[in-house]
């Protein structure tokens, strides 16, 4: 079918890929829809007790002329001033419907998929709203507000006009044209008109179009004078014999658009296809001004399909002006009839219709009410019925002609063609635009990738301005998934992380399924459900590195098969290694026949230090893939030589030769090991004795001792007898003691053959415990005392979390520097450390977990790609819940 072909679309064609509304009877576009498709007029009839309350005079109240109904939009008044950075009183002097346009144009965006800050090209607003009747009737009759406000500011800066987009642009940091429409009833539908054109000339890579109307007095019937446009009734029955009139409502609708290729490229989702558009003017050919024109609305339409290059007789629907009025709408039909009979022949195989029999006249949106009407029917393959509709007027020239109005709820029948639709929307003083509209493309099918096959969990990340907002938005979303199983998580994540702004206030859940995710948000379980406020600024990451007895079999193997980067990283030290010592770490770390076996291997220090490091290494390549790069560096032991090796100091090839001679040095030593011991230095200090030394210090009560295995043994019996429960690292060697003595020299001798470089990232030293200096980092000795002298890891976390904003992340194999930071008093308590790894006993995947630590580091404000996650497979951006603002009433009353 034509257009499920990318290659055959048009170079001009332009996406509709975001929807926002506010109509009466439907906020949003599943609102709008379900009240279309069910044939619902949202009139509503007033009782004379609420319009008396609201102000309207006894005398119009019995006056027969005076109709008591209308089309009213809820929360009119309402405004979230906080998040657009409004005070309240100057959001209660901003014209109703600016504040409704810059909500729903936060809204569009949104359900665009695409936020303004990484949105790469300039975003345009086209739009146009009412005099503000707001003005006039409270602000001006308020004369102690004039004075203290002053007229210019009053009528210029919050309600002209003029002013709706360039304010729009710049509440959202927009830096696209911002230009403001007025042609009346057309106003919108040319504001499409002109953000296609900025499109296609390069001016803008994406925009929004649309408009605004509200009614001041709101909620308020009107007087019906015969021989004027109104309707006796309230009802607004476009073609239908009973028609008499329009009746006006209020609302607000805006379309977000892209060149139809950019949003194929990305994925977005397209509700409708522009493949053409014009505006003209009737001139003077009319009965007059206000009159409408056949020839004019005739050619309009003729140049649209022109423009698009698509034939009448492919037009299977016409959303029509169709105000319900006597004059114009006979006018209307006959100039469609006109433009058709030039190349159609067909008889009433054209649908027609008008979104005003639903929701009245809405003046400068009515004509974006009309191309989300069409839009919706063509995402949903539906024609919705016009409310009301029984017998086709008299006057109009519907006989014999290509069209037929719609009466019921039909599916949209797709034939040889793609479905196509035009909308038209009139303006009083003649400028005509018509919009020829087709379904959309098809998305193209991909096969899942290796990376997403594999995949055993997705992030889902929700942000607000406001705890509660925040809330809300948890329970939105939840309800949404709950709604809409048939969405695939993994877009749904997609669009969240990658297509809406990222607020202080954070939640990340790392889940299965919708279903997941949503028992998940409504839990709130905090040991799945992570939840911070984000520093303004990104916030600094230092990494932990950990040292020996770290180890354990498979370390990072499910890394390894999932993520190419990693597993690059890891094949590139494991064949280094084997050439410089002929050593297969493979089989015992990645690949072990015998895993008791492999885990014992893995406790030989010469295999067991490179492993850790090569670890080390390429969990931090994975990170700067995904964006994150730390601003410090703290390792425990050989934890520092990774350290180094990441801020520069040695090249990868020379620390882990480095590092492959430690363990073979190690290798000949006594037999010796460390003890982890539940007691502060002083503590333990006269424990000790002669043979043992302190190895490490890595908590206020936690402790390392290093020494001969006889006399850790003893030791640890006199622990027990005291009622200290002491463990034993998984490491053989005593490092960080005496024993090491031996081998210092031929250590130094090698470090004296290597370059060394500053350091490029500061890292904390071991030996002192605060950050080391060019000089120590690049003098050879520093390394010997450092495998000699104790490890000061409880001063280094110290120093790290003297900066509030910093957030800790292990990198290395298991979660024990994070357990070690948690003891750090209250400040380690509160913050803690995220580990890239899972412990050995968890049976989280090693992907999942991984992918749970990039969410919580989002969730504290670190930097990162977003599209991380996604990096390689193809994904859409789906349709969401919007953001919640936190709405209040902001409004200056009738003195």
């Amino acid at each position: 079918m034509e257009s499920l072909i990318p290659e055959r679309l048009g170079s001009s064609d332009v996406a509709i890929v975001g929807i926002a509304l506010r109509f009466p009877g439907a906020h949003g576009p599943d609102a709008f829809w379900s009240n279309l498709r069910t044939g619902v007029e949202s009139v509503r009839s007033f009782g004379d007790a609420e319009l008396a309350a609201r102000g309207v005079p006894a005398r119009l109240l019995r006056d027969p002329a005076y109709v008591k109904a209308g089309f009213v939009l809820d929360g009119m008044d309402l405004f979230d001033a906080e998040f657009f950075g409004f005070s309240p009183k100057d959001a209660s002097i901003l014209d109703p419907q600016h504040r409704q346009f810059l909500e729903c144009a936060w809204e569009a965006l949104e359900d665009s998929g695409h936020a303004p800050e990484s949105f790469l090209g300039p975003i345009g607003v086209f739009a146009g709203c009412g005099m503000s009747s707001y003005l006039t009737f409270h602000l001006l009759a308020n004369p102690a507000l004039v004075e203290s406000v002053g007229l210019f500011l009053l009528r210029h800066t919050g309600n002209d006009k003029d002013f709706l987009t360039t304010r729009t642009s710049y509440c959202l940091d927009l830096k696209g044209p911002s230009i403001n429409v007025q042609t009346a009833c057309s106003t919108s539908l040319v504001a499409v008109h002109l953000a296609c054109q900025s499109l296609n000339s390069g001016e803008c890579d994406m925009a929004l179009a649309g408009g605004v109307t509200v009614e001041i007095p709101h909620g308020h019937g009107y007087l019906y004078r015969a021989g004027e446009i109104l309707s006796p009734d309230a009802h607004c029955r476009p073609f239908e014999q009973r028609a008499q009139g329009t009746v006006f409502g209020s609302g607000v609708g805006i379309v977000v658009l892209r060149r139809l290729a950019d949003a194929l490229r990305d994925g977005d989702r397209i509700y409708a296809v522009v493949k053409g558009s014009a505006v003209n003017n009737d001139g003077a050919s009319k009965v007059g001004y206000l009159a409408p024109s056949v020839d004019g609305q005739a050619a309009v339409v003729a140049e649209a399909l022109a423009v698009a290059g698509v034939d009448a007789a492919a037009i299977s629907y016409v959303e029509a002006h169709g105000s319900g009025t006597p004059l114009g709408e006979p006018i209307e039909v006959a100039a469609l009839v006109q433009a058709f009979a030039r190349s159609s022949a067909r008889v009433h195989g054209c649908g027609l219709g008008s979104v005003k029999a639903n929701i009245g006249h809405l003046d400068t949106a009515a004509g974006v009410a009309g191309l989300i009407k069409v839009a919706l029917a063509l995402h949903h393959g539906e024609l919705p019925p016009m409310p009301g509709f029984e017998t086709p007027h008299a006057s109009l020239p519907l006989r014999d002609s290509p069209f037929y109005v719609v009466d019921r709820l039909q599916p949209w029948a797709r034939g040889a063609q793609p479905r196509r639709a035009g909308v038209t929307a009139l303006g009083v003083g003649g400028t005509n635009a018509h919009v020829v509209v087709e379904e959309a493309p098809l998305p193209s099918l991909h096969a899942p990738s290796a990376g997403a096959a594999r995949r055993a969990a997705q992030l889902v990340c929700v942000s607000a301005r406001t705890e509660q907002a925040l809330d809300d938005a948890s329970a939105r979303l939840a309800g949404h998934l709950r709604a809409h199983p048939e969405q695939e998580l993994a877009d749904v994540a997609f669009t969240l992380l990658t297509g809406r702004r990222a607020f202080a206030q954070r939640r990340v859940v790392c889940c299965r399924d919708g279903e997941d995710a949503a028992a998940l948000l409504a839990s709130k379980d905090p040991q799945r459900v992570h939840t911070h406020v984000a520093s303004s600024a990104p916030a600094p990451i230092a990494f932990l590195l950990p040292g020996g007895g770290s180890q354990h079999a498979r370390m990072g193997c499910g890394l390894y098969e999932s993520e190419p980067v990693f597993r690059a990283e890891v094949d590139r030290g494991i064949d280094e290694l084997r050439r410089r010592t002929q050593r297969d770490l493979r089989s015992a770390w990645l690949a072990p026949a015998d895993p008791e076996r492999a885990a014992r291997e893995l406790e030989r220090p010469a295999l067991q230090l490179p492993a850790i490091f090569i670890l080390e290494h390429a969990l931090a390549k994975l990170w700067a893939s995904a964006g994150v790069h730390p601003t410090a560096l703290l390792g425990h032991s050989l934890g520092e030589y990774t350290a180094a090796c990441l801020s520069g100091v040695f090249t990868f090839e020379d620390a882990l030769g480095l590092i492959a001679l430690r363990g073979e040095l190690f290798e000949t030593l006594p037999q010796g090991g460390l003890l982890g011991v539940p007691l502060s230095p002083q503590e333990l200090v006269p424990y000790l004795g002669r043979d043992l030394d302190l190895a490490a210090v890595n908590a206020p009560r936690s402790a390392v001792v290093s020494g001969p295995v006889a006399a850790l043994d003893d030791l640890a019996r006199r622990l027990v007898q005291a009622g200290v429960d002491a463990r034993r690292v998984p490491i053989s060697v005593a490092a960080h003691s005496r024993v090491v003595d031996p081998i210092l020299p031929r250590f130094v001798e090698h470090l004296r053959t290597l370059r060394f470089a500053p350091p490029r990232i500061p890292f904390l030293s071991n030996l002192t415990g605060t950050w080391i200096t060019p000089e120590q980092a690049q003098r050879p000795e520093y390394w010997a005392e450092h495998l000699r002298g104790t490890v000061r890891f409880a001063d280094g976390v110290r120093e790290l979390l003297a900066d509030k904003t910093r957030v800790l992340l292990e990198v290395g194999p298991g979660k024990g520097l994070s357990s070690l930071v948690r003891q750090q008093g209250d400040a380690g308590a509160q913050r803690g450390a995220i580990a890239t790894l899972r412990h050995t006993d968890e049976e989280t995947p090693d992907s999942a977990h991984f992918l749970g630590a990039f969410g919580r580091l989002w969730a504290r404000g670190a930097a990162l790609d977003a599209r991380f996650p996604w990096r390689d497979e193809p994904r859409a951006r789906v349709s969401l819940p919007t953001y919640p603002f936190q709405r209040r009433r902001h409004w200056v009353e009738l003195p």
